[in-house]
């Protein structure tokens, strides 16, 4: 037997491999490339100026059909993506909700990756399944769940609150949709519309209540909205609350809400998406009373636990709630569970396939011990109430909303009062601050009015940058007021 039928070996290339010399090569020129990176952030400019050539560049490439060395892509991707990229984690980056990773967590992304860890079926890494579980046990502790509280990784804020909100469709009307309505403030981020539309919820079956003189939701107006609802004969089911809105930083009553959905029998969701980690504070705890109560919860760990993007969590009130939503057993899988006690987290959510993200926050955890991520919550709060200061003391700016969760809001103040004028050089200054490179604040829209917004959740962020970018702010807006002058203003 053994009849030679004339195959050869596979090269090292075809089977899409490198000898362990190159492997450490390529590896150590990324990770010195990343150090380099990390050592030099903060003299980096926060956005890149645009190079629409290589850019354009990279739309025409040919597909390759031969292979080429990899330091070659390496510097194309230096060139085309890292040099076109605002960087989210630098430290006098303040717009959006700043991404400020560590490098522990980078490292474990990478040990995930290159073990190839597939985290869904328990038989295939009991090990990995355990530490996912022993993580989301963390975050109850930490959010104040019950010990019967349970949890899963998915790719973000987005996916986390879907994720809830399928829970409690399916809880709290047994997948019923008709008539249910689904209630939340005018401050909600897109995700909550945007997730009960996938979950084939009509438009009009949420209602954004508009929000108080603090940009919380209003307990009276949603108290008469639901009576309203139910007088017409249709189905309040959930309630969604915000801790810490994208725009002000606004933690939503919670304890209130929290009484109002047990009296009325309805579903709390908290999308605690950016706000959630505060409660690692003293300071937090005091603004996110009542969080503990919710029946579901959605965070991003990429933001305020300072993991590498994709790092989200949702937690329900009660572990058998995910099984009950999300179990489907197929023949081919009918194999994988063992024991009662065994997690199959492709039974807790949407995905099947599914990476092991857990990984990174259990690691950044164990190395740097949460007292150490405490502070650097804290450090975001010290920032932003700096900051505040700062615009106060400048004389130019009016404060719209006070510092809060490490945001703070203000719009520029001619000194005519010209609110016409005072909308546009706050709108034309956040393009004029990603031109000039030191810094970026982002803007938005509070009541009409046309604000910047800072937030300070980076821990890398020092005092100097916060002083520095505030007196660039007021530099560029002074350049911009005159540069209005005898020109057509516009809302």
């Amino acid at each position: 037997m053994g009849t030679d039928i004339g195959m050869s070996e596979p090269s090292p290339r075809s089977s899409l491999q490198f000898d362990g010399d190159e492997m450490r090569e390529f590896g150590y020129h990324v990770i010195d490339t990343l150090v380099d990176y990390y050592a030099s952030r903060a003299e980096r400019p926060v956005a890149e100026k645009l190079d629409y050539g290589a850019l354009d560049e990279i739309l025409h490439e040919p597909m390759p059909r031969e292979g080429s060395p990899w330091r070659d892509v390496l510097e194309q991707f230096e060139r085309q993506v890292v040099d076109s990229t605002n960087h989210v984690d630098h430290p006098r980056f303040f717009a959006y909700i700043p991404l400020a990773n560590n490098f522990v967590s980078v490292m474990a992304d990478s040990l995930a990756a290159g073990y190839n860890i597939f985290n869904a079926v328990w038989l295939q890494g009991p090990g990995a399944a355990q530490i996912e579980r022993l993580t989301v046990g963390w975050l109850r502790q930490i959010f104040g769940f019950p010990p019967e509280s349970g949890g899963t990784f998915v790719s973000g804020g987005s996916v986390a609150n879907l994720t809830a909100l399928a829970v409690a469709r399916h809880i709290q009307l047994g997948d019923d949709m008709q008539g249910a309505v689904a209630y939340c403030s005018d401050q909600i981020h897109f995700a909550i519309s945007r997730g009960l539309r996938v979950l084939g919820f009509a438009p009009e079956q949420l209602r954004k209540i508009p929000s108080d003189e603090n940009f919380r939701l209003s307990l009276p107006m949603l108290k008469e909205a639901i009576a309203a609802d139910r007088g017409l004969g249709r189905r309040p089911f959930c309630v969604v609350a915000t801790a810490g809105t994208t725009n002000t930083g606004a933690v939503d009553p919670l304890n209130a809400l929290a009484d109002l959905c047990q009296q009325e029998n309805l579903w709390l969701h908290v999308d605690g998406a950016y706000g959630a980690p505060a409660m690692l504070t003293e300071k937090g705890k005091g603004a996110l009373t009542g969080l503990e109560r919710a029946d579901s919860l959605a965070l991003d760990a990429h933001k305020w636990l300072f993991q590498p993007i994709e790092c989200g969590v949702v937690l329900v009130r009660e572990r058998r709630w995910l099984a009950e939503t999300f179990k489907e057993q197929p023949e081919y899988l009918k194999d994988v569970e063992q024991a009662s006690e065994e997690i199959n987290f492709m039974y807790q959510g949407i995905q099947l396939t599914r990476q092991f993200r857990a990984l990174k926050l259990w690691m950044s955890f164990k190395v740097f011990g949460l007292d150490a991520i405490s502070d650097a919550i804290a450090v975001g709060f010290e920032n932003a109430e700096l900051a505040e200061r700062l615009l106060r003391q400048a004389g130019c700016w009016e404060i719209v909303t006070p510092a809060q969760m490490a945001i703070v809001t203000f719009r520029y103040k001619p000194a005519n009062g010209d609110e016409r004028l005072a909308n546009r050089v706050t709108h034309d200054l956040v393009g004029r601050l990603l031109e000039d490179g030191y810094a970026f604040a982002s803007g938005t829209q509070l009541r009409e009015k046309t604000v910047m917004r800072i937030c300070s959740n980076n821990p890398r962020t020092t005092p100097d940058d916060v002083k520095g970018t505030i007196a660039r702010m007021g530099q560029l807006a002074v350049e911009l007021e005159a540069g209005c002058v005898d020109m057509p203003t516009s809302d």
